[in-house]
C-alpha cells in the first residue's frame, strides 16, 4: 500500500465566484491541478466576523487559508472529481 501525499498549495491565488458565493483556490497532487471551493457558510463559520459579500469573503480566506488547505486536505480523493467544495460541517 502506498501513502498518500498530502497536497500541496503553491499557488497563493483566489478568486470569488459571485454565482456560487464561494471563494474559488486551487491545490496540486503532485502534477495536478485540482480546483477548490470554499462556500460562504464555511468562511462564516471560520470567521464569524467576515461579511458575506466579496472582501469580506476574500480576506476570512486570506485570514485562515492554513487551515482550509488543511480542511482540504482532509476530504480530497485521488478519484477523479472535477471539483471540491468545502462546506461549514468541514471547518472543524
Amino acid at each position: 500500500m502506498t501513502a498518500r501525499n498530502a497536497l500541496t498549495f503553491p499557488n497563493q491565488s483566489r478568486s470569488y465566484d459571485a454565482r456560487g458565493s464561494r471563494v474559488r483556490f486551487w491545490a496540486y497532487d503532485e502534477a495536478l491541478e485540482i480546483p477548490f471551493f470554499v462556500d460562504a457558510s464555511a468562511l462564516c463559520r471560520i470567521d464569524p466576523k467576515a461579511t458575506g459579500d466579496e472582501v469580506g469573503l476574500l480576506n476570512a480566506f486570506d485570514l485562515y487559508r492554513e487551515q482550509i488547505c488543511k480542511a482540504a486536505n482532509r476530504i480530497y480523493s485521488r478519484r477523479s472529481r472535477g471539483s471540491y467544495t468545502l462546506t461549514a460541517a468541514d471547518m472543524q
